[in-house]
């Protein structure tokens, strides 16, 4: 019985398409100009902490190939659950116990070692505030982060799959 359970399964995962990540040897991470317009209000620290974290959660993801092709990846929009410390400094009204909804949009496209680019667009917004009192400044972007890169390690790309 155990033997044909196994061989059953074996037969499933035959038979399901793999996924695969794509070859990747470099992450390009940058700030969208609508989001780079914003840093004023924002703060360059927390702009550069972004691109910090989208490159290392796409690299935790997907392991680098020296024969790999270039992801390129934009920061076009960004949400804090918390106040970034800019904000606390310039907004009047502003503490850390204040709190939001937030998540990111990103964009970008991957070159292949052939030359062929392949668009990639993906949001993530929350939508449930309930949790917003938990989170930490940039968590829901974070966690837009998260589901990109487990897209893109599935060879998914557009967000329309």
């Amino acid at each position: 019985m155990r033997a044909a359970l196994a061989s059953a399964l074996l037969l499933l995962a035959a038979a399901q398409p793999a996924l695969a990540a794509p070859a990747v040897s470099t992450v390009k991470v940058s700030i969208g100009p609508a989001l780079a317009d914003q840093v004023d209000e924002i703060g360059q620290r927390d702009l550069d902490i972004l691109t910090a974290e989208l490159r290392r959660t796409v690299e935790k993801r997907i392991s680098p190939s020296p024969d790999g092709g270039v992801l390129t990846l934009v920061i076009d929009d960004a949400r804090p659950n918390r106040p970034t410390p800019r904000q606390l400094m310039t907004t009047q009204g502003l503490s850390m116990s204040s709190f939001g909804i937030g998540g990111a949009r990103i964009s970008g496209d991957y070159l292949d070692p052939a030359g062929n680019r392949t668009p990639i667009a993906y949001s993530w917004y929350e939508t449930d505030i309930r949790w917003a009192p938990y989170s930490s400044t940039w968590h829901d972007a974070e966690a837009a982060f998260d589901r990109l890169a487990v897209r893109l390690a599935r060879d998914q790309f557009d967000e329309k799959r």
